[in-house]
């Protein structure tokens, strides 16, 4: 178990690396320059990881997990399409030129080679398409688990493609979703 400093320092570490890896990239992190994000000594980064990329790996993992909690929470007190706009206005909050739009891009471009990351991401995704299924299902919506792959392939193409498709808003989106999520009585109806 780790001391509470021990703790503040790894706590230190993950936040210089999100920070780092959504301003310069996944591969323009050195172990130097987390240390000095961090204010500590570059042998402080290797005491507390294994590797320099297993700092970066649980650092993207804790922000993605932290934004796919955000994300699932905020649709599980709503009914589908009330969800799904709740979805969409969360989305706004990343343009795509924001540290953690920049940080989901540099981390879903880093799991094509690293087998740990990928792990991770795949995990996360399958929660997260797990538990949008079983709040689809809850509300009637046909093809729950189909529906679910299809919103959570938009949430990570909409924080893929903000930057590139500044049209891609909430207000362009939300009369397409609306047509693939019914509201309560359309989902009635259709039982």
């Amino acid at each position: 178990m780790s001391s509470p400093r021990g703790e503040q320092v790894r706590q230190r570490l993950l936040k210089a690396a999100t920070e780092l890896i959504g301003e310069r990239g996944w591969s323009a992190v050195s172990t130097r320059a987390l240390a000095e994000r961090a204010e500590l000594t570059p042998g402080l980064v290797h005491y507390h990881f294994s590797s320099l990329n297993a700092l970066l790996e649980e650092a993207a993992l804790a922000t993605v997990r932290a934004v796919v909690e955000r994300t699932a929470a905020l649709m599980e007190r709503t009914t589908p399409r009330q969800g799904v706009e709740a979805m969409l206005v969360e989305l706004e909050g990343y343009p795509g030129d924001d540290p953690t739009s920049r940080l989901f891009l540099e981390a879903y471009l880093a799991a094509g080679r690293d087998a740990g990351l990928r792990e991770g991401l795949a995990r996360l995704l399958a929660d997260f398409r797990e538990r949008t299924a079983r709040w689809l299902e809850r509300g009637g919506v046909p093809e729950p688990e189909a529906t679910a792959r299809v919103l959570a392939a938009m949430v990570d193409g909409l924080m893929l493609h903000r930057p590139l498709d500044p049209e891609a808003t909430r207000r362009s989106l939300a009369p397409v979703l609306d047509r693939l999520i019914p509201s309560q009585d359309e989902g009635e109806e259709r039982r």
